[in-house]
C-alpha cells in the first residue's frame, strides 16, 4: 500500500487501530466473528488450528511483520474465523476494517491483487509445509523450523527470539515436545545450535554440512 495516494493512505490510517498484545495472548479464537483484518506491525503471530480429534493444536503458518490474516472472501464486513490466532511474541498489530479494505481494493485493484497474492503464497506455504511434515525426518523437520525462525523473529547474528519455546517449534513441525527437545539438545553438543542472552543461533553453514 505504499504507492497509494497519500490522501488514501491517510483515510486508511484514519479507520484503523493499533493493538498491543502480550506473548501467549489470543488475538483472535477460532469460531469468533470479526469485522478487522490484521496486519503485523511488529512481533510475531502464530495461526492455531485443532488436530482431526480436536484435543492437539497444531501452528500451521507464522505471521509477521508487514503480513497480513485474513478471510479470503471481502464481500461481507464480517467473517467468522476457522483458526486461532495467538501473539507469538509481544506484537503490535493493525485492526483494518473489512469494508474499508474492500472499497480501497474497488478503487485500487492493485491492492487485491497484493493480498490475491499473499493468499496464494500463503496457500503454497502451508502445502510446503504439510509435505515437509510427512516425508521428512525429525531432524531435518526441526533444522528447517529454526532456520525460519531466523528470519520471521530474528535475534543477534543467524539467530531467532529466545522467547519462542520448543512447545512452538515441535507444534509447528509436527513433532512431540520432547522429540524435538532431544534433537535440539543433539544439535548443540554437535555445535550447531547455541545460546546465548540475545536467542538461540544457528551455524551458518547447517545446511551444508549436515544435510546435503
Amino acid at each position: 500500500m505504499a504507492s497509494l495516494p497519500l490522501a488514501e493512505r491517510t483515510k486508511l490510517g484514519e479507520s484503523t487501530r493499533l493493538h498491543s498484545y502480550k506473548r501467549n495472548e489470543v488475538v483472535l479464537a477460532a469460531g469468533d466473528s470479526t469485522d478487522q483484518i490484521y496486519c503485523v506491525a511488529s512481533g510475531l503471530l502464530r495461526v492455531v488450528s485443532l488436530n482431526q480429534r480436536g484435543d492437539t493444536e497444531m501452528t500451521t503458518e507464522f505471521i509477521g511483520p508487514n503480513d497480513f490474516f485474513f478471510h479470503l472472501s471481502m464481500q461481507e464486513d464480517s467473517y467468522c474465523s476457522k483458526k486461532t490466532l495467538v501473539a507469538a511474541l509481544p506484537s503490535s498489530v493493525y485492526l483494518i476494517p473489512v469494508g474499508e479494505m474492500r472499497s480501497l481494493c474497488k478503487r485500487h485493484p492493485e491492492v487485491a491483487l497484493g493480498l490475491l497474492g499473499l493468499a496464494m503464497k500463503r496457500m503454497s506455504t502451508l502445502r510446503g509445509q504439510f509435505h515437509r511434515i510427512s516425508v521428512h525426518t525429525a531432524e531435518d523437520s526441526v533444522l528447517r523450523v529454526l532456520q525460519q525462525l531466523t528470519r520471521l523473529a530474528p535475534a543477534g547474528e543467524q539467530g531467532y527470539d529466545k522467547r519462542i519455546t520448543q512447545s512452538v517449534i515441535a507444534s509447528y513441525s509436527g513433532l512431540s515436545r520432547e522429540v524435538v527437545n532431544k534433537t535440539m539438545r543433539d544439535f548443540e553438543l554437535r555445535g550447531l545450535v547455541r545460546r546465548d542472552d540475545d536467542g538461540v543461533h544457528v551455524a551458518n553453514d547447517f545446511a551444508t554440512t549436515d544435510f546435503a
